[in-house]
């Protein structure tokens, strides 16, 4: 009785200090869940729906004149097996397809008074020009993907006007890094459209994506 009770004496403190390192190990876990979902960052909404574009808010701020739309080149020639459509540094032409598509759904949002602008590089031009079906104005700055394209953007939004840009997606991932966007949701495909809303002060907030073949799923929902 005697040796079971100083054995039961002598493990009794080894228990005790147990519990705060436990503590601690759990702590330590929870504050590593924390930074990794904190280095995580936001994640692109998927606007693939007439029910995700009223939900996000893309419709309402459309008509206020509030949005800033970045939409990437269509199919490159040179990085694919696609026929080219003419240049060798332009568009496929399955991508001048994919970009009409793109065209005819941006009309349904409607595009009367918008602002819009395009790299001077010639698959962006081609983009453009079978999204507006004409060609449009371009500057250089939208072919400058560094860390001041953004800025450049937002000073580029008048207000009262939808501005829609065409670009690459270098550009596109420099602005998506200004918004905090996760590494991995930072990959926009040919002819994808990021959608950013801007309050009274200009300040940007990020509503969504478009692939490019969801347009079509938008204009056959709203025609029903």
């Amino acid at each position: 009785m005697l040796e079971h009770t100083l054995a039961t004496s002598v493990r009794t403190p080894r228990l005790t200090r147990r519990r705060p390192l436990a503590w601690m190990a759990g702590a330590l876990l929870a504050l590593a869940g924390l930074v990794l979902w904190q280095a995580r960052g936001a994640a692109v909404a998927d606007l693939g729906s007439v029910q995700h574009m009223h939900d996000h808010g893309v419709y309402s701020a459309w008509d206020n004149d509030e949005v800033i739309v970045l939409v990437r080149h269509a199919e490159r020639c040179d990085r694919s097996r696609h026929a080219c459509l003419d240049d060798p540094t332009g568009i496929t032409v399955e991508g001048s397809r994919a970009a009409a598509a793109v065209g005819s759904g941006m009309r349904r949002l409607g595009l009367a008074g918008s602002d819009t602008l395009a790299s001077p590089e010639v698959r962006t031009q081609q983009t453009a020009s079978f999204l507006f079906g004409k060609a449009i104005e371009t500057q250089d700055w939208l072919a400058r993907c560094d860390d001041t394209f953004a800025e450049a953007a937002l000073a580029h939004k008048r207000q009262g006007h939808n501005l829609v840009l065409v670009t690459h997606s270098g550009c596109i991932d420099h602005l998506e890094r200004q918004l905090g966007v996760a590494g991995g949701d930072r990959d926009p495909g040919y002819a994808s459209a990021l959608f950013i809303r801007t309050d009274s002060n200009g300040k940007p907030r990020l509503l969504g994506q478009l692939n490019a073949n969801q347009w079509r799923t938008l204009i056959s929902q709203a025609g029903k």
